[in-house]
């Protein structure tokens, strides 16, 4: 059919068509781009959300047993449900609750609501005091740009109000989908009781507390219903400020006192806080910005800029609204690399084809590249797809291979007219000998990337856009070299002279001349050199699995720097917000920090794809700190460890890490030891610490959790309570009034409510000191000390309790150093075989970390490898129509593996999910190469050329296009080896084209001689 209808010859023929779709190709293709959603990651659905709920007084045990267990059992229901790790510490319990990786997008939001309906039937059914379960779905929000709104001069509840209406001023940003207020904190009225005057005055602490919860109470007052307007009855006791609560009246023996008589009433704020937020060292309000799908992030970011400017001289006096966090900044970084790459490509291109061409020619063959992106720019916006890290790292992935049909198609005409072929009848002549196997070659070639592109799991959609980008891109390059490359050449390219060709038919050139005596020579000792190729290839792939570093995702060349900070468990936030004031401190000094912000109590909003914020944990803080640049991270960061290393700050475990790409991963090793005794899961643990210890690249293994920390036991003689008419209640009571305030009713300002807090007298100077001393009042109002109704005994308890599925987990840390995390993960599973063999009954050791999130990924990939091939197998053996050239094309394949492991360990670089797909890749340009040469052959052939004749012939016609698209494509991903993300995929694709132009031009004639058993001399077949 392709015989048929020779679409180049229309294109030519019909030159006015032709132009005009040239020319509404560049029109569609710059507005598309103009456009295009700018996104720093591709829209990514996190498959995670967040249940918890409180029990005040419960131990961690009792959240464990008594609320964790019937809330993951309900949790275990859901269609889409993998696993929940929970959380448990006194009063509180925290789940992650993970979905499968194949969960479709759409459901999520489906799967969210189930979990939230269970939530809701289960209310009733927990104990009673439980407050909960909350769950909270926007877990996975990530924010676009996060500022801090400063003091200044304003009280709290200015300061909250101007955050307010910042807020709403935010919402109205075009692409502004939610904004969130971060870092409130619980405010309180505090009522301070003065047990002297009271008793001197014969008022009881409750009785002063019933009067005040009556002031604050709404209640209806009725109604009257009239022949007009419904007229209601307002009371207007309520009191609604700090003076008023002060002024409350209370009837004592016949005279009106106050409550300012009878306690000291302060405002406040309740302590400790459960998340406390600075901005450079000061305490903070941020308002976190959600962007909309699909909204173009740098059109945000301008406009966001723009609304700081207007915004700023509506804030009260000393109010600032500062950036902390930008995702716009990493967007443009990006978009200015690709933008340049881009054009450095183009420059490549354009110097290659004229040095080898002429400068005709070579804009010829330049001006595809245009015109397939502004093509591919087109379908990209009419399918919703956005330029982000992974669109732009596929398209200058695609620069480097969609020059190849122009080349051969250009190639092919001038050939043809030197031969002294019309020049119509030239342009068309690439159609009927190579469009067949062009257009196969690149179905092989984007076949490659089904695997990736529709992997049911995270990474899949993370990075399945690598596929339709690519597929969009090659296609559409074949389609332009095929229509408008030979309108191109038909106008631009020069009269040529006839020349002279050799006896073959091939072109008469140095390069042909020298080429022919080493293709001559290849296809006379066949035997040896595709032995030779076969056992550098076994060579390879055994360097591949030992020499060649192994890794999941890199770093990321964000600027940002995260210094973590783990107290022992059950530490008080007090010791770790001191300590987070002690290292904020030093950073500030550092001259790279051009911004700091502290978060104590869990971990930071998530500004990154890739960063899971940690659940709350009172002994947490993490400093988010934003250098200029990659390069002064790095020196930050070595600086920051040396400090750290030196001793300093050694009462907690800091660590310093950048941010990386892909899917969340914590620490780069992990174990996870496994089962129901948490004695046993120590030692086993400790084990597993002690086996790490032994690998040099290891640093710092730690247990995360294991630490018992003290508590105070209290044994009451309950019968001495009943004489005194104490209750167990009642004294736990009067205890958290005394120690943390009791919260009896509620002060409502604005659009906030403040907590009424009642605290008996009682110095915290050393609180633990007086424990004992501690007046309790009993039921006739006197006061006996603490240490006359219970005895305090310290006991040592469980202050965090974790487990993965309702089984208990420990893991084991550990940070990398001089090696990549899965080569060292690995080598510490082999070093513990005995240990894994040894295991006691019920306890299993799992991977964690990098290499179970790899492997992940991995499984999703292969799953999908048996259709790439039965897909890349069928177009072969359309286009070949025959089984034995189907399995040459096949056998070629794998052998790219020669040079991308030459350029791995040449330039140091490690194998990961990236390099993996540059793999892919290669196999793809190999089979294509090796269709076009079979199907120049097989053109050979039908002019009645012997095999021998044929195959030289066809190989030293394809030799200018094959090394012209080689420099080319080498040359344009030179620049891409400089990138953290897309370096490594680089590395593979210049080793593997290089070594592959190789295998083209001297490889494949020995094979294709060898497998067809071409005779020596040149005899028909």
């Amino acid at each position: 059919m392709m015989q048929r209808f020779n679409l180049s010859e229309l294109a030519v023929k019909h030159k006015a068509v032709t132009l005009y779709f040239i020319l509404l190709s560049i029109l569609v293709g710059t507005v598309s781009f103009i456009n295009l959603g700018r996104a720093e990651d591709p829209n990514f659905t996190i498959k995670v959300m967040v249940v918890s709920a409180n029990w005040p007084g419960a131990t961690a045990e009792q959240m464990q047993n008594q609320v964790a267990d019937p809330i993951e059992k309900k949790l275990q229901q859901v269609e889409y449900f993998d696993f929940v790790e929970t959380t448990a510490r006194p009063g509180e319990v925290t789940m992650l609750v993970t979905f499968k990786e194949y969960t479709p997008p759409e459901a999520v939001e489906d799967q969210f609501y189930q979990v939230r309906k269970r939530m809701l039937d289960l209310k009733g059914a927990l104990p009673q005091g439980v407050q909960g379960p909350f769950v909270n779905d926007d877990f996975a929000d990530v924010y676009f740009t996060l500022y801090s709104l400063t003091q200044g001069d304003l009280n709290y509840a200015d300061w909250l109000q101007t955050a307010e209406k910042t807020r709403d001023a935010l919402l109205r940003v075009n692409g502004v989908q939610k904004v969130n207020l971060l870092g409130e904190q619980t405010q309180q009225i505090q009522i301070t009781f003065n047990a002297a005057k009271m008793k001197a005055l014969g008022v009881t602490q409750q009785q002063l507390l019933q009067n005040l919860n009556a002031y604050q109470s709404i209640a209806p007052s009725g109604f009257v219903e009239t022949i007009g307007p419904r007229v209601y009855l307002r009371q207007t006791a309520a009191r609604d400020s700090l003076e008023e609560i002060r002024q409350v009246p209370i009837a004592v023996n016949g005279q009106v006192m106050h409550l300012s008589d009878f306690a000291t009433v302060s405002r406040g704020f309740k302590k400790p806080s459960h998340f406390k937020i600075r901005n450079q060292g000061q305490e903070a309000l941020l308002l976190g910005v959600v962007m909309k799908k699909g909204h173009n992030g740098l059109d945000l970011s301008d406009r966001l800029s723009t609304f700081t400017q207007n915004w700023q001289p509506n804030l009260p006096k000393g109010v600032t609204l500062e950036k902390v966090t930008n995702q716009g900044d990493a967007i443009a970084l990006a978009v200015n690399a690709f933008q340049l790459k881009f054009l450095m490509a183009v420059l490549v291109v354009l110097a290659v084809s004229f040095l080898a061409l002429g400068w005709r020619a070579g804009i010829v063959v330049a001006l595809a590249i245009p015109l397939t992106l502004a093509l591919t720019f087109f379908l990209m916006q009419i399918t919703g797809k956005n330029l982000d890290r992974i669109t732009l790292g596929a398209l200058i992935l695609a620069l480097g291979l969609l020059v190849d049909d122009a080349i051969i198609a250009i190639e092919m005409m001038l050939v043809k007219m030197e031969e002294g072929l019309e020049r119509t009848k030239a342009a068309a002549y690439a159609w009927t000998v190579t469009a067949s196997p062009m257009l196969f070659g690149t179905l092989v070639t984007v076949v490659g990337f089904v695997p990736i592109g529709f992997a049911a799991s995270n990474v899949g959609e993370y990075a399945g856009n690598i596929f339709w980008i690519l597929a969009f891109a090659l296609l559409l390059s074949w389609l332009v070299a095929v229509t408008f490359t030979p309108y191109l050449g038909f106008k631009l390219l020069p009269n040529v002279e006839t020349q002279n060709v050799h006896d073959s038919g091939a072109p008469d050139n140095r390069l042909t001349r020298f080429l022919s005596t080493w293709v001559h020579r290849c296809v006379r000792y066949r035997k040896t050199v595709v032995g030779v190729t076969l056992g550098i290839f076994l060579v390879s792939t055994f360097g591949m699995a030992k020499l060649v570093e192994k890794q999941f995702f890199p770093s990321s060349d964000r600027p940002e720097l995260m210094v973590d900070i783990y107290l022992p468990e059950g530490s008080s936030q007090q010791v770790t917000d001191d300590l987070s004031h002690q290292i904020e401190n030093y950073v500030r000094q550092q001259p790279e920090v051009k911004t700091l912000s502290s978060y104590i109590g869990q971990g930071a909003p998530r500004f990154f794809l890739a960063l899971n914020p940690e659940l709350p944990n009172p002994a947490f803080a993490k400093l988010i700190i934003v250098t200029s640049d990659a390069e002064a991270r790095n020196r930050l960061k070595a600086r920051l460890q040396d400090y750290i290393a030196a001793g300093h700050f050694d009462a907690a475990r800091v660590r310093v890490h950048a941010l990386l790409y892909g899917p969340p991963v914590v620490w780069p090793v992990t174990f996870r030891v496994m089962g129901d005794d948490l004695n046993v899961l120590r030692d086993v643990g400790e084990q597993v610490r002690q086996k790490m210890t032994e690998n040099e690249h290891i640093y710092d293994p730690h247990l995360e959790w294991g630490e018992k920390s003290p508590d105070i036991e209290l044994s009451y003689d309950l019968d001495r309570l009943a004489l005194l008419g104490v209750t167990p209640l009642n004294l736990s009571q009067q205890l958290q009034q005394a120690l943390r305030g009791q919260t009896e009713a509620e002060l409502r300002e604005n659009t906030r409510r403040i907590l009424l807090t009642s605290f008996t007298q009682f110095s915290s100077g050393d609180a633990l000191k007086q424990l004992q001393s501690l007046p309790i009042e009993t039921q006739n109002g006197s006061k006996v000390p603490l240490q006359q109704l219970a005895d305090l005994n310290v006991v040592f308890n469980n202050p965090v309790l974790k487990r993965r599925n309702r089984t208990p987990y420990i893991n084991i840390n550990a940070e990398v150093e001089g090696a990549q995390p899965p080569d060292v993960t690995m080598a510490i599973w082999k070093d513990m075989a005995n240990l894994r063999e040894s295991l006691p009954d019920g306890v299993r050791l799992e991977i964690g970390g990098s290499v179970e999130q790899s492997g992940k990924a991995q499984a999703s990939i292969q799953t999908l490898m048996p259709v790439m091939v039965l897909l890349m197998v069928t177009l072969v053996m359309l286009n070949m129509q025959s089984f034995l050239g189907t399995f040459m094309v096949l056998v070629t394949a794998p052998l790219g593996l020669i040079g991308a492991v030459a350029a791995l360990l040449l330039f140091s670089q490690p194998f990961g999910f990236v390099a993996t797909l540059g793999l892919i890749g290669l196999a793809g340009i190999l089979m294509r190469n090796t269709l076009i040469l079979v199907g120049q052959i097989n053109d050979n052939q039908k002019q009645n050329m012997a095999p021998k004749e044929a195959l030289i012939d066809a190989t030293l016609r394809r030799a200018r296009p094959v090394l012209l698209t080689a420099l080319a494509a080498i040359l344009a991903f030179i620049p891409l080896t400089t990138n953290t993300f897309w370096g490594p995929l680089a590395y593979v694709l210049i080793g593997g084209i290089g070594v592959g132009t190789l295998l083209t031009l001297l490889f494949l004639p020995a094979l294709y001689a060898l497998w067809f058993r071409i005779p020596q001399s040149n005899q028909s077949g």
